[in-house]
């Protein structure tokens, strides 16, 4: 993980497609007698790297995978990573980074997770209202407290995660390892200046989304039940018919999957440490795990990112 001592797969198994299906806002997700063989396929596939957030279906994610890894795996031998930011109840202090907000919500996040200690905790994004030094000296006092090991950031602009790292640097805190972007065939913005930050400061990046929820892994008019019901999703990606087709051309060309293609190109990217790939049906970890083995060339690549236009900024709180 960047250039950190924390060892993780090459891949990461993201478990918001895990939770009660009326709980939250995915009604797509996985309950969990249907959720639990993912999490072990994944474990005996070799992966060791498993991200959720304390947000995802009301926090019956994290219940979800605290359970199955206790059967499943050695608690030693697994990374779970979970998220901190988004509203998980109303009123006041029910959401962001404030002291009073993390301090409750790490709690609640061991205990659906049922382990002592949470790997990773990532910030899920950048909370405008409260000071980034009383964020930071709150994820180091859980370090030193033992309840967290490290600690990481999500989708953000570059100069705000370079003004956290440069802060915690400065009151010496703990500093954050990785960065958990959106970034995809679809949505490369990250490589105007955050992945170059990542690189220069030895961050370990992890993408959300690698297959832009989907849309690279089926012909450009074809849809699911998440593509209809993600609204968040709907705000994400534009017109990008052209990727989508060289997606398919390549995969035709080569006789793979279409997510095969669109994660190995992910893959192949010199900042990336783990794409954080979901899955619902059996397919879905088959084709990630192949695309590990999938080397694209040069001019495949070159066939695969010429279609791309600049487009706003997209998925930041």
């Amino acid at each position: 993980m960047g250039k950190s001592g924390l060892q993780v797969s090459r891949l990461g198994l993201g478990c918001m497609s895990y939770g009660t299906p009326d709980s939250g806002q995915h009604a797509w997700t996985l309950g969990e007698e249907d959720a639990r063989p993912f999490i072990r396929t994944a474990v005996e596939a070799g992966i060791n790297f498993f991200d959720t957030a304390n947000s995802y279906s009301d926090g019956t994610s994290e219940e979800i995978l605290g359970r199955a890894l206790k059967e499943y795996a050695k608690r030693e031998n697994v990374v779970i990573a979970t998220k901190v930011f988004g509203r998980v109840r109303p009123g006041p202090n029910g959401s962001g980074l404030s002291r009073k907000a993390i301090m409750t919500e790490v709690e609640a996040s061991l205990r659906r997770l049922g382990t002592d200690y949470i790997d990773l905790y990532q910030i899920h994004r950048w909370d405008r209202r409260t000071p980034i030094e009383e964020t930071l000296e709150t994820l180091h006092d859980l370090v030193r407290a033992g309840k967290v090991r490290y600690v990481g950031a999500s989708s953000m602009f570059a100069w705000q995660f370079a003004k956290a790292l440069y802060t915690a640097d400065l009151h010496g805190w703990t500093r954050f390892v990785s960065m958990h972007p959106h970034y995809n065939l679809l949505y490369r913005e990250e490589e105007r200046e955050m992945l170059p930050l990542c690189e220069d400061q030895g961050i370990g990046v992890l993408p959300w989304s690698p297959l832009a929820r989907g849309r690279l892994t089926r012909p450009w008019n074809a849809t699911s039940a998440r593509t209809e019901s993600d609204e968040f999703g709907k705000g994400l990606y534009g017109d990008d018919e052209p990727i989508v087709d060289a997606v398919g051309r390549i995969a035709d060309e080569r006789g793979v999957e279409r997510a095969q293609v669109a994660l190995a190109w992910v893959l192949s990217r010199s900042a990336v440490t783990a794409p954080i790939v979901g899955a619902t049906k059996p397919a879905h970890l088959t084709d990630a795990l192949s695309a590990l083995q999938l080397e694209l060339t040069d001019e495949e690549c070159a066939a695969l990112e010429s279609p791309y236009c600049p487009r706003p900024v997209a998925g930041f709180a």
